[in-house]
């Protein structure tokens, strides 16, 4: 693995984090895929852990400009937590080349809804 690489994917994805919301999935697990080698599993995997600080860091920040919105937070996190486990067990039954190519459609028509509707 080349930590060089490793490092820059990690700055563009934690700057795309801040100014986005975005990182992890979005630029992460591509790149992971592209120029890493790693399989979509293991991509996916991996960008969950290195969420983790990132949303962590970021959250600290956002707080401090009075940015979050609390009892939104609040109702959104156990059931995201939740989701976020029943959809780690089903990424194991799913080939990861169909995961790869179902995440890459769900991107392209995330991008189309934000690029062309309001």
């Amino acid at each position: 693995m080349n930590i060089l690489l490793a490092a820059l994917i990690g700055l563009v994805s934690g700057v795309t984090s801040g100014l986005f919301g975005v990182g992890g999935g979005i630029v992460m697990v591509p790149a992971m895929i592209l120029l890493l080698k790693l399989d979509a599993k293991t991509a996916v995997a991996t960008s969950l852990l290195v969420i983790i600080p990132t949303a962590l860091a970021g959250s600290i920040l956002n707080h401090s400009f009075g940015r979050i919105e609390w009892r939104t937070a609040a109702a959104l996190i156990p059931l995201a937590i939740i989701g976020a486990l029943a959809g780690t067990h089903f990424k194991e039954s799913v080939d990861s080349e169909i995961l790869k190519r179902v995440f890459g459609a769900l991107i392209m028509l995330v991008g189309a809804q934000m690029l062309f509707f309001k």
